[in-house]
């Protein structure tokens, strides 16, 4: 018996749990505010003005090296979107491998460069290198590759 009133009330609490605000749902559906058009209107603005980051080339081969070289490539982006782009870090695959970047906003329309430095000192063999660029752009998280071949000294 004492079970019973238990679940009547866990019973009772669930039905005016989920009957809570459907009626004023049914009413309020189909029918916007204007600030809620003004509001979908300005995200829909704000996500439209957004950057884009485009590299010119998305890998480099650099061939085949000799192991102790250092490899030096420079990876140029463009801003092809409508609002300032701010690179906010570069990560490389590997200890290997150095990124340096310019942390000032890339204009729409504006260019900014990558430079990596690969050093070759004991990775012999195949190599690719993945370089992660995070950034406020509508393609927030890119990536570009270095690849080639290291042979033994």
């Amino acid at each position: 018996m004492k079970n019973f009133g238990k679940y009547s009330v866990l019973a009772l609490s669930a039905v005016l749990l989920f009957s809570c605000g459907n009626a004023q749902k049914g009413k309020e559906e189909g029918t916007k505010t204007a600030t809620e058009t003004a509001a979908t209107d300005s995200l829909s603005k704000a996500a439209a003005q957004l950057g884009k980051v485009e590299f010119e080339e998305s890998a480099f081969d650099f061939g085949q090296v000799k192991e102790g070289a250092q490899v030096k490539h420079t990876f140029v982006l463009k801003n092809s979107g409508d609002a300032p782009v701010i690179i906010s870090k570069v990560t490389a695959s590997c200890g290997c491998t150095q990124p340096e970047f310019s942390k000032s906003p890339i204009l729409p329309g504006g260019k900014s460069e990558i430079h990596v430095t690969f050093n070759s000192e004991g990775q012999v063999g195949k190599q690719q290198k993945i370089i992660t660029i995070q950034s406020n752009a509508s393609n927030g998280l890119t990536t570009v590759q270095l690849k080639g071949e290291v042979l033994a000294k």
